[in-house]
């Protein structure tokens, strides 16, 4: 079940410095929405905010609301954790725990979460789950061995296994490519593809061919300048943006004239 997300009026706040200000916008759900703009307008922040993993930074806090499916992500008493396993998070270097198996490293989630599980159930959700992120085949031979023994390619993707082994209801991934070659990179847009027939998908990205590639709907951050807040100033369906956006900052952003 893929969940709708609603923020309105989004300040997020390191400490007293406001790193990014006044973002409203609806990503929907079964969709790929990308974030797009110079390094540092805020994407990545903005994009930790959906999943409160903003809060792990000493100082950080948001101000507005973030909304899953009517449910406010930072209402009282909710549980971060909890949040954190409806909205998975693929970090932009592959981070497989290096000590444990590949096996281990797609239940390493669903254990943290202590659900007692069956070696049976645990085989099935480790194969589903490789399935899902289309490593299941290259690796169904060797789950003992450790996750760190994989390319960087299958390093990212068993990363993914590990997110979806929890079974969320979003993908948050932060530039999951950029430590890729193009050949990975490519495993990986198709896997993005495949899953957001089941996941709400959300990716920042500083490769324009990758925005258009795999997203519908793309998001155009920017900043006024060193100190400033980062602002979303532009966001449609992919193809406009890319074609006939309605504000210059972006075009010439997209067309490669600054950035």
């Amino acid at each position: 079940m893929s969940k709708r997300i609603e923020v309105s009026d989004l300040n997020v706040y390191y400490s007293k410095f406001l790193a990014v200000e006044g973002v409203s916008m609806n990503i929907e759900p079964r969709s790929v929405t990308a974030f797009i703009g110079p390094s540092g307008c805020g994407k990545s922040t903005f994009l930790r905010t959906l999943n409160r993993m903003h809060e792990a930074i000493p100082g950080a806090r948001v101000e507005g609301e973030v909304l899953l499916d009517g449910e406010d992500l930072y209402g009282p008493g909710v549980d971060p954790v909890l949040v954190r396993r409806q909205v998975g998070m693929v970090f932009q270097r592959p981070n497989p725990f290096p000590t444990m198996s590949i096996r281990e490293n797609v239940l390493a989630g669903v254990r943290l979460n202590d659900r007692r599980i069956s070696k049976s159930d645990a085989d099935d959700l480790v194969e589903r789950s490789l399935s899902g992120a289309n490593l299941w085949n290259e690796v169904k031979d060797r789950l003992d061995r450790p996750g760190s023994s994989l390319s960087g390619g299958q390093q990212q993707r068993l990363c993914i296994a590990r997110a979806i082994a929890v079974s969320p209801e979003v993908l948050l991934m932060d530039e999951p490519c950029s430590a890729l070659d193009p050949i990975s990179t490519l495993a990986i847009e198709d896997l993005i593809d495949e899953l957001k027939q089941e996941y709400t998908i959300v990716i920042v990205t500083h490769n324009m061919q990758q925005a258009s590639r795999v997203s519908d709907r793309t998001a155009f951050f920017n900043i006024a300048g060193t100190g400033k807040p980062g602002k979303l100033i532009e966001y449609d369906e992919t193809k406009t943006i890319f074609s006939t956006p309605s504000v210059q900052a972006t075009e010439d952003y997209v067309s490669g004239r600054f950035g």
